[in-house]
């Protein structure tokens, strides 16, 4: 996975050195109008001693310098020290998140189907993205149409959402909770730890777990700069 982001021109990357030794490393994803932070690693002789301070901060630095609306994250919600160090540095707890897993749902829904996104989806994708959040994400979506994993959903003849993938990187965007749902039923995997879904979304969070789906962890949603309350249905990636 890291190769893969050290190899993409869309990630900013950075590592921590010590004694001639790398002790830790931070990314910041450069595709979309809003940055997300992560994945941070440090090296657990090295954690609590101010190196994770110092790659957010030098993140964070890179953000300014390319003028960015805002920069995002999803921290683990069991790290405590994490969560201070945030908050400390400006980020803004937004709400708390869920990662799921378990066995695909295959679920359908009359009046919604859910194919392989294509390149000529894009404007509809990005419009749906920009009504929901305020920004569109289409450089995360054109890499997941080349990856093959993103797909749309479409409701009278309309793409009413999108997914660069149900799973722990990959983002979706919907007008409505059913169009999420249609999303979610239709995967045939949920890549990584989970998918993470918005824990206050009590429709479609209760629909995962009566469908037999894992609550794996929480985390939270923070963020700083541009933020504006999601006007629709949405699932972040780790990233945000």
């Amino acid at each position: 996975m890291l190769s893969a982001l050290l190899g993409h021109d869309g990630f900013y990357s950075v590592v921590a050195e010590h004694a001639g030794r790398i002790v830790g490393s931070n990314f910041l994803d450069e595709r979309s109008p809003i940055a997300g932070v992560g994945p941070i690693t440090i090296d657990p002789e090295g954690q609590n001693r101010g190196v994770g301070g110092r790659l957010m901060q030098d993140v964070l630095n890179r953000a300014a310098g390319k003028q960015v609306a805002g920069v995002r994250l999803l921290q683990a919600g069991y790290h405590n020290r994490s969560l201070c160090l945030y908050t400390k540095l400006g980020f803004i707890t937004r709400e708390p998140i869920s990662v799921l897993q378990g066995r695909p749902l295959g679920r359908t829904f009359a009046g919604y189907n859910v194919r392989q996104a294509t390149m000529a989806d894009l404007a509809a994708c990005k419009k749906i993205c920009l009504q929901v959040h305020g920004f569109d994400r289409s450089g995360e979506l054109r890499d997941a149409i080349e990856q093959s994993t993103a797909a749309v959903v479409e409701h009278l003849g309309c793409i009413t959402g999108y997914t660069t993938g149900v799973a722990f990187f990959g983002h979706s965007v919907a007008l409505t909770n059913q169009d999420l749902m249609a999303l979610i039923g239709a995967a045939t995997e949920f890549g990584g730890p989970g998918f993470l879904l918005p824990t206050r979304n009590h429709e479609a969070f209760k629909w995962c777990l009566e469908g037999g789906l894992r609550l794996v962890f929480q985390m939270t949603l923070m963020t700083v700069g541009l933020y504006n309350d999601p006007a629709g249905a949405y699932m972040p990636s780790v990233l945000y």
